[in-house]
């Protein structure tokens, strides 16, 4: 009694919503990614710009960072690190305008980049994350 037209009628529909919830899944972690790293972008804004009155270092020294770490830690959990505040705000100066950030990298990516010691470098490894990332991107 098993009908093997509705028996391979129902693969087919089944590797249908299978590709549809792949590319889905797919499509909102790259969404996830992209508004971490425009929310981290506009955090790094507000240190400086607001915080700092737009110095690169807060007048009042590490004190700033020290306490809005423990403040958003407190209030939001993790990812508020002194060190990660640090990396934000990095970011930010890094990256003044929003324009710039590519919609292809992560924070991952940006908080690895940051660690370069110059602008060049900083440059350099935006633009190979992007290469690799169109030639193997994420799943």
């Amino acid at each position: 009694m098993n009908n093997p037209l509705a028996t391979s009628n129902n693969q087919h529909l089944k590797e249908q919503i299978g590709e549809l919830l792949r590319r889905g899944r797919e499509q909102a972690g790259r969404a996830v990614n992209t508004i971490l790293v425009q929310t981290y972008w506009h955090i790094g804004r507000h240190i400086v710009e607001f915080e700092q009155k737009g110095n690169i270092k807060a007048e009042y020294g590490s004190e700033l960072l020290d306490r809005l770490s423990r403040d958003l830690t407190a209030e939001f959990g993790k990812g508020f690190s002194r060190s990660n505040l640090v990396y934000i705000r990095k970011f930010y100066l890094a990256f003044p305008k929003s324009e710039t950030l590519s919609h292809q990298l992560s924070w991952s990516h940006y908080f690895e980049i940051l660690k370069a010691d110059n602008d060049l470098e900083v440059s350099f490894y935006v633009r190979q994350c992007e290469k690799e990332e169109l030639e193997h991107p994420r799943t």
